[in-house]
């Protein structure tokens, strides 16, 4: 048998899949912001371990190098490779440099541009494979990736960071981490356009929880303040955005609230989203191809484009169990099964 583990390490969690024979049996999502140090991360791979068990290889692609722990990305890329080899021996490790395949630990200083926040294109190379021409959209925690392939390749015009947002196929807005002062800069509250508070009094997560579209378990970080998740608390989070206190309204005003913001998040991924289309030549019929934690939303971005939408784990093999963390862990996963038919370099 053939295993494989992927892992896909960003800033704040950790996210793994096991393939077996390039079937996906397990994955995993943890807590691991790098913002406080590496500590976090070596304690995540050691839960994670403990859950998927030891493959014959482990492949990691990474987007925490951008994590201000690290003075610069190639910093970041080597002390994430180093921490990685150590955290996972003595089964060998090979790591996603992208458009150059998988390279060695030993080789990551080389490919340092290759290998930063290139976890999309192993999501958007399997997308491509399965369904030849679709829209690739993948809304995780904090950021939303959106890909064009077309006839079984990727077409995307960007590659680092800065040129897929400059080009609107990486969009930082995701289902639990985005600040709402980062969503708009005002908000319609009891008849009037209310100026928002520029501190990070609460987030996207608080605004989904009160509207009860947050999946189970999606938020795994703190609160901006501290405080319990639980609706009460969201919305006293929601209100000091307007400067005001929950009891200074009824909860059906504070929901009213939450929907103009989930809507404004919607708006701009979907502005992304008409961005990407408007020089992809994507036809009619090609689906938007929806992964992540928020893969609600692009189903929701597909409905307003008039398009079919199909979910990125049917185009896995993978145990019925681990369906919906697959979808989650759509890079780890992709990586999983890419790693079976990319070779080592």
């Amino acid at each position: 048998m053939n295993v494989v583990i992927g892992w896909d390490i960003g800033g704040a969690h950790l996210k793994g899949a096991r393939a077996e024979n390039a079937r996906i049996v397990d994955a995993v999502q943890l807590a691991s912001p790098l913002r406080l140090g590496l500590t976090a991360l070596a304690d995540a791979f050691a839960a994670a371990k403990s859950r998927l068990g030891r493959p014959d290889r482990h492949v990691i692609t990474m987007t925490g190098e951008l994590a201000d722990t690290f003075a610069c990305r190639a910093d970041g890329v080597e002390q994430i490779t180093s921490l990685a080899v150590r955290a996972l021996a003595p089964t060998p490790l090979s790591v996603y440099a992208g458009r150059v395949g998988f390279v060695s630990p030993d080789a990551v200083a080389v490919h340092v541009n290759d290998i930063a926040s290139a976890n999309w294109l192993a999501s958007a190379l399997l997308v491509a494979k399965a369904c030849g021409t679709a829209l690739f959209m993948d809304i995780g925690s904090t950021t939303t990736d959106i890909v064009p392939v077309r006839v079984g390749a990727v077409v995307a015009r960007g590659y680092t960071d800065a040129h897929r947002l400059a080009v609107g196929e990486l969009v930082y807005t995701g289902l639990v981490r985005s600040f709402l002062m980062a969503v708009a800069t005002r908000a319609p509250f009891a008849g009037q356009w209310r100026s928002l508070v520029n501190e990070n009094f609460a987030t996207v997560a608080d605004v989904h929880r009160i509207l009860g579209s947050l999946p189970e378990d999606a938020d795994q970080m703190a609160t901006a303040d501290g405080r319990a998740k639980t609706i009460v608390a969201s919305r006293a989070r929601l209100a000091r955005m307007i400067g005001s206190d929950a009891t200074d309204a009824e909860p059906e005003r504070w929901a009213a609230l939450a929907r103009w913001f989930a809507e404004a998040q919607i708006r701009t991924i979907l502005d992304g989203a008409m961005l990407v289309l408007s020089c992809a030549a994507m036809p009619d019929s090609a689906p938007v191809v929806g992964a992540g934690i928020g893969a609600a939303l692009a189903r929701e971005v597909a409905r307003r484009l008039g398009r079919d939408h199909v979910a990125f784990a049917t185009l896995l093999e993978v145990t019925p169990s681990a369906r919906e963390r697959a979808c989650d862990c759509a890079p780890a996963a992709a990586l999983a099964v890419l790693a079976a038919s990319m070779p080592n370099r």
